[in-house]
């Protein structure tokens, strides 16, 4: 997995840009994290993880800030604390977020163009590897741990009536 790394305080606006809220996940995802690292929208790909400081998605209650990272293919965040909002809006559309309070351990390997530097994530057990270092992230509970695997919670409930 790559790893994207953006600062703190990374708002729902610089995820889903409020200019861009009247069209669909497709137009927004063309605008994703665009004035943070302009190359995001168009380098992410399937299976990539954000790792930020502290605060991420904070800001308004739009649920469009977690569904243009699922969109993208992002496979998990990972920052020391999240916006409220967005932490559940995140499980709730199947996309995992991990608090990770060293985080900032976590290096960038997409601007470092290091394929060995990638990241392996294993929330089931707690912690996140790279380079051969296990960084240590909270536990998440399991029945959040199926909602991702599930695709979130609409997905959940579908099996459920099944």
């Amino acid at each position: 997995m790559r790893v994207w790394r953006f600062d703190a305080n990374v708002d729902t606006d610089a995820l889903a840009p409020g200019a861009y809220m009247q069209f669909g996940v497709e137009v927004l995802a063309r605008h994703c994290l665009k004035r943070l690292r302009p190359e995001f929208c168009q380098e992410v790909r399937r299976g990539d993880v954000i790792v930020a400081g502290s605060g991420f998605g904070i800001g308004s209650s739009r649920e469009q800030a977690a569904a243009v990272l699922v969109h993208l293919g992002v496979a998990a965040v990972i920052a020391p604390s999240f916006g409220g909002l967005f932490f559940r809006n995140a499980f709730n559309l199947g996309l995992l977020a991990l608090v990770c309070p060293q985080a900032d351990e976590i290096h960038d390997t997409v601007s470092s163009n290091h394929s060995e530097s990638g990241l392996t994530v294993c929330a089931e057990v707690g912690y996140v590897e790279q380079q051969g270092r296990k960084i240590q992230v909270e536990s998440t509970p399991a029945f959040l741990l199926d909602m991702v695997r599930c695709g979130g919670l609409m997905e959940v409930l579908r099996k459920k009536m099944q």
